[in-house]
């Protein structure tokens, strides 16, 4: 993106100016979507940790020994 100076040079601060504008444009939107991502990977965790018990519990059903005891 090509942006004219009108003939003069570009000082350390202006630099510093755009840097800082961009940044703190970027933080903003950080900080707006951070509870959305919170939100969003809690779920997903949840989810995880559900089906990971469901499959455990089905597969301790499926290997489990029937034990008969018998009175002699």
């Amino acid at each position: 993106m090509a942006v004219g100076t009108n003939g003069k040079r570009i000082s350390r601060a202006d630099l510093e100016a755009a840097f800082s504008q961009v940044i703190g444009e970027t933080e903003a939107t950080a900080q707006a979507r951070l509870p959305q991502v919170a939100v969003i990977a809690g779920a997903a965790v949840m989810v995880v940790l559900t089906l990971t018990y469901l499959a455990g519990r089905r597969r301790g059903r499926r290997r489990s020994a029937v034990v008969e005891i018998r009175r002699v």
